[in-house]
C-alpha cells in the first residue's frame, strides 16, 4: 500500500522559516517525480514546487522563486521543501504529490497525494 506523509509545517511570523518534508512508503521513490501543491481557504490549489525523479529537473511557481527551495533524498525516500522568507499570503495546506510521468506532477495530475500539513504564517 502506498503512503504519502507530509510533516514540518506549524505556524510561523512573516520572515521566518519552515521546511516540510514528504516522506514515501510502498513506491520505488527513486522513479517517482514529486511535487508541493498548497491550497488556501477559499481558493483553488496551485503549483508551489517540483522535481524529477533525479532531481535534475526542477520548478517553482514565481510566488516562491528565490524564497523556497526543493530537494530529495532518494535513499530516504523523502523530499524537503526549504520555505524562507515566509509572507502571509504563504498561508494554505501544503500536498505533497507522486506520479512517474513528471508531466503530470507539473500538471496536478499526480497519481498518490498526501493528507497535506498546515502552513500559518502570521503578519
Amino acid at each position: 500500500q502506498v503512503q504519502v506523509v507530509e510533516s514540518g509545517g506549524g505556524l510561523v511570523q512573516a520572515g521566518g522559516s519552515l521546511r516540510l518534508s514528504c516522506t514515501t512508503s510502498g513506491l520505488p521513490f527513486g522513479v517517482y517525480a514529486m511535487g508541493w501543491f498548497r491550497q488556501a481557504p477559499g481558493k483553488e490549489r496551485e503549483g508551489v514546487s517540483m522535481i524529477s525523479f533525479s532531481g535534475g529537473t526542477i520548478k517553482y511557481a514565481d510566488s516562491v522563486k528565490g524564497r523556497f527551495t526543493i530537494s530529495r533524498d532518494n535513499a530516504k525516500n523523502t523530499m524537503y521543501l526549504q520555505m524562507n522568507s515566509l509572507k502571509p499570503e504563504d498561508t494554505a495546506m501544503y500536498y505533497c504529490a507522486a506520479d512517474q510521468d513528471f508531466y503530470k506532477v507539473t500538471g496536478g495530475r499526480g497519481t498518490y497525494w498526501g493528507q497535506g500539513t498546515q502552513v500559518n504564517v502570521s503578519a
